[in-house]
């Protein structure tokens, strides 16, 4: 049975609702949903994002797909083996996930890429079960400092017990490990705080933990 995912008219937070109608009339061939969860149900690798980009994940329904921060990501998936195929910036490009399941903290596009406290926290339950359903061998890729206390949250751990770090590695209470990375972003590259040899060694990390 399928994780539970939110509907595609969620009207649990009524801004980020309001934005989707507004992009559904200004973007009437996008998705312009909830992005659900892909990849393999309780996947050793469980990657946690921020929220869908407005011509990324928002347009093509799935995570971190149609945007720079998808060519950084899927790059790196696939040379580490969490990926087969070819990455197409489109969900019909064939390619699958291996032992990798990937999700956002914020499942709706918000505007400015910026979710507020209070969506963060009424989409955290989505969180809750996808962290439920992995193993607890298994390994939480945290792409930002907003997806790290998320994390922390949806497991009941208080954020000021591990502090968010490029690289860092948490041991979580439950077995698994916490890995943080800078979010691969157009904006974090283009400035240099995060290069592709930097995200690349934090995929080969997750790929020696992941068996």
């Amino acid at each position: 049975m399928a994780l539970p995912s939110p509907a595609h008219d969620c009207p649990i937070c009524p801004r980020l609702a309001g934005f989707r109608a507004a992009n559904a009339v200004a973007y009437p061939s996008f998705f312009n949903g909830p992005v659900p969860s892909w990849g393999p149900e309780g996947a050793g690798l469980f990657i946690t994002g921020l929220a869908p980009g407005l011509k990324g994940a928002n347009q093509t329904g799935r995570p971190f797909t149609g945007d720079y921060a998808g060519d950084t990501l899927y790059a790196a998936l696939l040379r580490h083996g969490f990926a087969t195929g070819t990455y197409g910036r489109t969900p019909k490009d064939g390619m699958q996930l291996v032992n990798c399941r990937i999700a956002n903290a914020v499942r709706c596009v918000p505007p400015e890429n910026k979710p507020t406290p209070d969506e963060i926290n009424r989409c955290r339950p989505f969180l809750i079960t996808e962290l439920a359903a992995q193993s607890r061998h298994g390994v939480i890729l945290a792409l930002g400092t907003i997806a790290h206390q998320s994390v922390l949250r949806a497991l009941g751990i208080p954020v000021a017990r591990f502090k968010f770090g490029h690289g860092a590695e948490h041991a979580l209470p439950d077995g698994r490990t916490l890995i943080d990375s800078y979010h691969c972003s157009r904006y974090n590259t283009n400035t240099g705080r995060l290069t592709e040899a930097m995200f690349d060694a934090v995929i080969a990390r997750c790929r020696a933990l992941v068996s």
